[in-house]
């Protein structure tokens, strides 16, 4: 086979599956939440902690979206002594490869984020697994602050299932946060670093596409 056909079909083989994975539950127009925390008159943090597949392409995702000032890969859902990559990919430490997201809250409401979440972060249809990742620590959940959090994600997780948005049941679990552990450092901004890395070529570059073209009034260029 000669080079120039094995690039050509190279080629095919990543568009077709970039276009695959944005058909799984990214890239959804899907609607505003009709609930949702009030916007804050000065500019203020605050956090929301997400669980939705590896989080190389969660954080990369949130990283372009107007209004966060910070993301962070990380754990939840298990303890301190397990928050090690060698240990939570083993599927039994409860952990969940999650991003903390710190965001103005007098740019960007949670519920905004919540609808990135559920729009074109991740598939919240598929029970622990995302794309080629399977095991409960690439699960889909919300890890809530407070009750107002949790408040807002219950009534918009009951919203799209109304909706039906998603052609399957979602499955995004809804669970308070115990803490928050960050990742190794080789984790962060992985897929800023890595562009080439064919798992974020095929995996995570076209969340961003998907991003940009879905809601384009939040998209940020970084």
């Amino acid at each position: 086979m000669s080079s120039a056909l094995r690039v050509t079909l190279a080629a095919s083989a990543l568009a077709l599956a970039a276009a695959c994975i944005v058909t799984q539950g990214q890239g959804l127009a899907i609607p505003a939440p009709e609930e949702d925390l009030p916007q804050a008159a000065t500019p203020t943090p605050r956090t929301a902690v997400f669980a939705g597949g590896c989080f190389w392409g969660m954080q990369s995702v949130f990283e372009h979206v107007r209004g966060v000032t910070r993301v962070v890969a990380g754990y939840a859902g298990g303890n301190a002594a397990t928050a090690h990559y060698e240990m939570v990919e083993t599927g039994r430490t409860g952990h969940a490869e999650s991003i903390e997201v710190t965001y103005d809250a007098s740019r960007v409401s949670y519920g905004t984020l919540l609808r990135v979440f559920f729009g074109v972060a991740h598939d919240p249809t598929t029970l622990n697994r995302q794309g080629p990742d399977e095991g409960t620590q690439y699960r889909s959940a919300i890890f809530y602050g407070d009750p107002d959090q949790q408040r807002v994600a219950r009534a918009y997780i009951a919203q799209l299932a109304r909706a039906r948005a998603f052609r399957d049941s979602i499955v995004t679990a809804l669970v308070a946060l115990p803490a928050f552990y960050p990742a190794e450092d080789y984790h962060q901004d992985y897929a800023e670093h890595h562009p080439d890395d064919m798992y974020i070529r095929i995996n995570d570059a076209p969340k961003l596409v998907a991003l940009r073209k879905t809601f384009p009034e939040l998209y940020s260029g970084k």
